[in-house]
């Protein structure tokens, strides 16, 4: 049996205490233990980005970061980007108006991505929007319409569409 080790973060706005093993990975532990299973797994080597969450604000891969390392930290997965009172977030809405995806398999991440950079860039050139993805993959867009989702997002958290 492996040694369980104590954590305290918060998730989502909700502080959690939790005990898990060293070897547990916060992807494993968000969707098993907390039942957070917008965060999707996909390669599970940190290369196609559909694990992506925020901690401490900043996009990581969930699969590669374990669970003992969020110790501390504030995570926020695709449940807690929108702003709980039944709307979505801005990004949302833009990939949503966008028709962004086909799948939606890797839009968790790409959310979570979006979401990143429209915190620190209002508006974003499309220069910036296609570095800021570059390292999420999707299997079924040619990328055009998760850029225009972007944008609209930002023109949506802007004020500029209604």
């Amino acid at each position: 049996m492996q040694k369980e080790h104590s954590i305290r973060l918060t998730v989502n706005s909700i502080h959690r205490d939790a005990s898990v093993e060293a070897r547990r990975t916060l992807a494993d532990f968000l969707r098993i233990d907390l039942g957070l299973t917008g965060t999707h797994l996909g390669c599970e080597h940190g290369v196609c980005g559909a694990c992506t969450v925020l901690v401490n604000g900043e996009p990581v891969r969930s699969c590669l970061m374990f669970a003992v390392q969020a110790d501390g930290t504030e995570i926020t997965t695709v449940e807690g980007v929108a702003p709980g009172d039944g709307n979505m977030a801005p990004i949302q809405e833009g990939f949503w108006r966008a028709t962004s995806f086909q799948c939606g398999y890797c839009a968790p991440g790409f959310v979570i991505v979006g979401e990143a950079l429209l915190r620190e860039n209002p508006d974003p050139s499309e220069e910036q929007i296609r570095e800021a993805i570059s390292g999420n993959l999707c299997r079924c867009t040619g990328y055009q319409s998760i850029v225009e989702g972007i944008q609209r997002g930002a023109k949506i958290a802007r004020g500029e569409e209604a």
